[in-house]
């Protein structure tokens, strides 16, 4: 059996947890709204401006907290030959298109938007190994832009599948999105249901396959990450 065959004996039941990129930013913002929500308490003889802070406090916090979200999911299903969402989202591209960074020839690209309210979190699409990651700086278009792709601040992970070859999967900052982290690493196997990174506030994945893959997913569709199929391979 090649160990990039995966057998699962125990499935995980499917909870959500916070995701640990997200804890200081989760601490820090509560001792804010904290401070601010106690100076105007004591500030104002009237608590209407008070109860009207508490309540934008409440609502920002619960936007960040959701933004955070970790859902912890396990794909039931055989992972032979299919494509898998690296991200929740929607699709805002699939086309063909030239790929000239690593392949230098026509890939279906499949594009997938985070929104502020969408998990954040990264999943690997394929199983396999990690042949490439690289990081490079740029600027931060809005992520749901043609030009974000090649112009944006990216880390692009290619990934050998066992019967498929290369495919590649490109983590893109957007306009408010500052950090991406990637956990990839090369010559490491790779997994449906492993996290491939985190990106934070507002991006995009994007993901390069073979002209023959079939697609899956239609324009404006919503995703699942790690749940929703977006392309399968030809046997």
């Amino acid at each position: 059996m090649s160990t990039l065959t995966k057998i699962k004996n125990i499935r995980k039941i499917k909870k959500i947890r916070l995701h640990h990129e997200g804890t200081s930013t989760l601490i820090a913002s509560l001792v804010l709204f904290i401070i601010l929500n106690a100076i105007v308490f004591n500030l104002f003889t009237s608590k209407i401006p008070f109860f009207c802070l508490l309540g934008i406090s409440l609502i920002v916090y619960g936007i960040m907290i959701n933004f955070f979200r970790c859902p912890i999911r396990i794909y039931g299903s055989d992972t032979k030959d299919i494509v898998v969402a690296p991200a929740d989202g929607k699709i805002v591209v699939i086309e063909e298109v030239e790929e000239n960074e690593y392949f230098h020839d026509r890939r279906i690209m499949v594009s997938i938007f985070m929104s502020l309210v969408n998990v954040h979190a990264n999943w690997f699409p394929v199983d396999g190994y990690v042949k490439k990651v690289s990081h490079d700086s740029g600027n931060f278009h809005k992520a749901y832009l043609p030009k974000a792709s090649l112009e944006n601040e990216r880390s692009t992970i290619v990934i050998n599948t066992p019967d498929h070859g290369d495919i590649l999967v490109r983590q893109i900052a957007g306009a408010m999105a500052r950090r991406i982290v990637t956990y990839a690493r090369e010559k490491e196997e790779c997994y449906i249901d492993e996290h491939l990174g985190f990106i934070k506030f507002g991006s995009r994945v994007d993901i390069y396959l073979p002209l023959d893959a079939e697609i899956c997913v239609k324009m404006g569709q919503s995703t699942v990450g790690n749940s929703t199929i977006i392309a399968k391979f030809k046997s």
